[in-house]
Order: structure tokens, then C-alpha cells, then sequence
């Protein structure tokens, strides 16, 4: 199967973080009931710590676009996140390639 993964990267100020990510783990729940969502990931920079980036894997892109955003769950996680649609530096569906494989430290754990 070929999925869609979007990234969506944010620039969040210290002081805005915990908010940020209570209102992330509130959007959650609607990416997990959601049945055009894989799965879902929140990452906060080590170097530069006002980054995030959200990956969100997706059936495809129109049931993103099409599903989803036209969806009974939308409402809920475009509510949680809202305030913080203005701190959007980049959103963008990407296919995922062939080049994946997994680690040396994937065979350890």
C-alpha cells in the first residue's frame, strides 16, 4: 500500500510549549479514531527547541484532503489546534520512497 505522509512544522515560543502539546494530545484523539490516519507523531527539535514537527501517515492524500477535512473528526482536532495555526512554517504531503530499511540499533532492541 502507498501512503501519504504529511509534515506539518511549527516554530512554538518556550512559554507556549505545554499548551501546544495538550492541545496535541486533544487533536490525537481525533487522528486516532480517524480511519484515513496510519498513525501520528509530535517531535520537538533538540537543537533548535521552538521547532516541532507533526507526521501524520495517511491512506492517501485525497482522503486527507477529501476524508478526513470533510469528516466528522475534523471539527474536534481543527478546534484543539486552532490557535496555533498561525505558527505553520511548512505543510506538504510527501510520498514515501523505496529507500527505508531499518538501522544496526534496530536489530539490539
Amino acid at each position: 500500500m502507498t501512503t501519504t505522509v504529511e509534515y506539518i512544522r511549527y516554530r512554538i515560543a518556550l512559554d507556549d510549549q505545554p499548551a501546544f502539546e495538550e492541545s496535541y494530545r486533544k487533536a490525537a484523539e481525533a487522528l486516532a479514531a480517524s480511519p484515513e490516519c496510519i498513525d501520528y507523531e509530535l517531535a520537538r527539535c533538540e537543537e533548535e527547541k521552538e521547532r516541532y514537527v507533526l507526521r501524520i501517515r495517511w491512506t492517501s492524500v485525497d482522503a486527507h484532503l477529501n476524508g478526513f477535512r470533510r469528516g466528522e473528526h475534523f471539527p474536534a482536532f481543527f478546534s484543539a489546534i486552532r490557535p496555533y495555526v498561525t505558527a505553520i512554517e511548512e505543510m506538504q504531503h510527501y510520498l514515501v520512497t523505496a529507500v527505508a530499511g531499518p538501522g544496526k540499533a534496530a536489530e539490539q532492541s
